[in-house]
This record gives structure tokens, sequence and C-alpha cells, in this order.
């Protein structure tokens, strides 16, 4: 009886293994994986002439360590470049081809640090760009400062790879040749940064060490950071203008507005969207740079007589401290905007605070256009403005010494009022932002 059951038991594993191997022969199951991690198409199928378990297999042994990655990657990179294809094809050709697993592998020798499984993933794809300007990464056009940042190919992030204080085991991402600044990854949690995130540097100007540098955090991984990115970019959040992608560009990008930030009065409904900027931000000292996109439309079914003109404007502007500044003034940036029905007025400005939040509100006064004598205020809804999560500096200088210090968030000495942004171009030595070495072609 045992020598039966065993015969039956081993006649059995043959046969299921037999059927396995049937299976795993069955094309079609390879397809789906294919198309799922690999994201293989019909067509490329094809111009292979192999069977769908072949490329899984033959794929698998290329970039098998990437396959929770790959498919939201290449789907990324793939959407980006349709897009740009469509609308901003000069972009695709600073694109550069992947590496291959030894040049990465290779890169990590050199630096003495692991690379982030994504962030190879993503260089598997392209190899980041050429420094061209405009770089792919966006570009910001203010009155007064333009910067454009480059995604850095493997070789010249290795090159710029920093193991000083400040920045210790920090692998740069962008690179903007106008203003010198990079988007950095943590390689390792040093410094009180968390290992992998990504973050602007900000020099902490008050301090007498220069290695104090705080930070404005922009991803928390390289696949979250690139992919919201590439998400902005095609949903057209952030506007392709000539040739190249605005992340902030007055007056022309195009801002979200928030469902709830909006007011109407009688006839005319405003909206407002706000932006924060870690570019033209400072920790210390402290001044928090936020851009506003505000929306003013008159319905399109008022009567022709309700069309008017704005006359000024008031801000009522609070830090986060209760403090509040009153501005008056005439039109907005300069304009005196006539609104009809169904015309639409948008305009972005800006504004700074020395805390890490604030809000505005305020109103506008119009005058009709049919009864000149007739007056009227239009509400501007509050809107509040709050700094993104920042790590302060471990390094401070005190009396000549180092003090150790672990912020997460980022109580510093805030003694300065906010300011209207309409009047932002009198306070640019105030806010001891940068002269700009370029300009947006659409300012001329």
């Amino acid at each position: 009886l045992v020598i039966e059951f065993n015969d039956f038991y081993i006649y059995s594993c043959c046969y299921l293994s037999r059927r396995l191997n049937q299976l795993s022969s069955h094309d079609p199951l390879w397809k789906r994986h294919c198309k799922k991690y690999w994201l293989i198409s019909e067509e490329e199928k094809s111009q292979r002439k192999q069977s769908w378990k072949s490329i899984f297999i033959s794929t698998y042994s290329d970039l098998g360590r990437y396959i929770q990655y790959y498919a939201t990657l290449k789907k990324a990179w793939d959407d980006l470049e349709k897009y740009l294809g469509q609308r901003c094809p000069r972009m695709i050709g600073s694109l550069k081809e992947s590496v291959r697993e030894e040049d990465l592998d290779a890169v990590e020798a050199q630096i003495g640090c692991k690379l982030p499984d994504d962030y190879r993933c993503s260089f598997r794809i392209h190899n980041g760009q050429k420094l061209v300007v405009p770089g792919l990464m966006g570009s910001m056009a203010l009155s007064n400062h333009y910067r454009s940042e480059d995604l850095l190919d493997i070789d010249t992030a290795a090159g710029g790879f920093q193991q000083r204080l400040g920045l210790k085991q920090c692998l740069p991402l962008t690179f903007c040749i106008h203003t010198g600044l990079s988007q950095y990854m943590a390689l390792e949690s040093v410094e009180g940064r968390n290992k992998y995130e990504i973050f602007y540097q900000c020099p902490d100007q008050m301090a007498r060490n220069p290695s104090a540098i705080d930070m404005f955090i922009t991803g928390t991984s390289y696949l979250e950071w690139f992919t919201s990115y590439v998400n902005k970019v095609v949903t057209g959040d952030y506007p392709i203008i000539r040739d190249q992608i605005f992340r902030v560009c007055f007056p022309f990008c195009r801002y979200v507005h928030d469902k709830e930030c909006v007011a109407t009065t009688g006839d005319i409904t405003v909206s407002v969207s706000t932006s924060f900027l870690p570019e033209l931000s400072s920790v210390h000292p402290p001044h928090y740079f936020f851009t506003y996109r505000i929306r003013i439309e008159m319905s399109k079914d008022a009567l022709p007589e309700k069309a008017c003109q704005l006359d000024s404007r008031y801000w009522r502007i609070t830090n986060a401290k209760g403090d509040v500044d009153e501005v008056q003034g005439p039109g907005v940036v300069g304009e005196f905007p006539i609104i009809s029905p169904g015309r639409v007025y948008e305009y972005a400005s800006c504004t700074t605070f020395s805390t890490t939040s604030g809000y505005m509100e305020g109103y506008y006064t119009f005058h009709c256009l049919y009864y000149k004598d007739k007056f009227f205020n239009v509400t501007i809804p509050r809107f509040h403005m709050v700094c993104p999560t920042f790590k302060v500096s471990t390094a401070r200088m005190v009396s000549g010494a180092a003090v150790e210090t672990n912020h997460n968030e980022y109580a510093v000495d805030e003694d300065e009022d906010s300011a209207d942004t309409d009047e932002y171009e009198d306070r640019r030595q105030v806010l001891d932002i940068p002269a700009p070495s370029g300009r947006c072609p659409r300012h001329t």
C-alpha cells in the first residue's frame, strides 16, 4: 500500500508539472504581463518577432529589479514625450537615450552611495537631457527674474555629488544655468534629511557657518517627484509658451482654481489660486514668496448695461502672528480692466510673508460704464497661503560654536510685514532677489 501511494503521488506530481509547463507556455498569459509590467504594445511585439513569453523573459532579465517602478515611470515618460511632441517638439531633441546597468553601477562606485531603484529605472528610460535652455523641469518668468531647470544626465549628476557640510551625500537632480540652483536628492539620512527626499537648498543667510543649509522639500521620492511634475505638465497646470514649460509665468501661467476660494458680488465672480515658490524664498531671514492668480468674470447672462471698469483695489493682509497690513491703490498690476457680460479678466501677482503662512482678502472698486456716477465694491474672497514642508539646518552658529537642532517645521524669527504683490517691483532689493540674467521670450 505504501508503494502504491508513493507511486500515485509521484505520478500526480509529474502530471501537475506537465500541466504547469503547458500553462507556462501559453502565450496569451504572458501578453498580459508584458503589457502590465513593461507596457509592450502589439506593434512593438510584431517588430520584435518574438513570443510574449520570450519578450517577458528577456525584458525581465534586463529590467527585473525595477518591476515595481518601470510601468509607472515608462508611462510618465511616454505621456510627457507625446505631449511635448505635439506642443513643444524642440524639447524632445534635448532628451538623451537610456543608460546601461553597468553605467549606473559605475556611478554608484564613483560616489560611494547606492542609487534608489526608481531613480535608476528612470535613467534606463531616458538619461536626463542635454544642458540647454529651456530645461525640461520647467521655467519661471517674473517681471525681474527668469530661470529654467534642466534634468541632469547621470554623469553630470555624479560630477555634482556633494560631500561637503550642509549637503553631505546629496545628488543633484536638476540644474539652472541662470542661477546655479539645483534640486537635490539625499542618498542617505544625514544632517536631518530623510533618505531619498528631494529638496531645494536654501543657505542660512544669518548664520556664520556657510554649511548651514535649510531645505524646501519638493518630493519624498524620485518616483513621486517626477510623476507629479509630469502630471502637472500634461494636464496643463504648467502651460507651454513658445516652446518651453512654465511653472510660473506672469501674466500667462494658468492656475487651477480652488473651488472654495470664490466670491460672487452681483454678476461678478472673483476666484483665486496660489502657489509657493521655494526658489525665491528663504528661511533665515524669513521670506516666504507666493504667487497668486485672480480671475474676475462677469456672468454671460448679465445685462449689457452692467458693464463696468475696475478703478482700485483694497487688500487686508494678515500673517500667521495676526499682524495686519492694509493696502489700497489704483487698478491692478497697472491696468484698469473693463468687465462686460461673459468676459473674463485674469492677472497674476505675488507677495511675501515673514511667517510661514498668511492670508489675504479685500475688494475691488468698480464704476459702471453706463452710469458713470455709480460705484460699487466687489468682494475678493479670503485666500490662504501656506509654506509647504521645509527643514531647518542642523548647523547653527551661536557664539562661534555649532548648535545641533532637529526641526521638521519650522519655527523661525518672523519680524517683517507682508507686502502687497502689486508693489513687488519696489521691494525687490528688500527681498534680496538676484537680478535676472535672462528674460522670458514673451517679455521683451
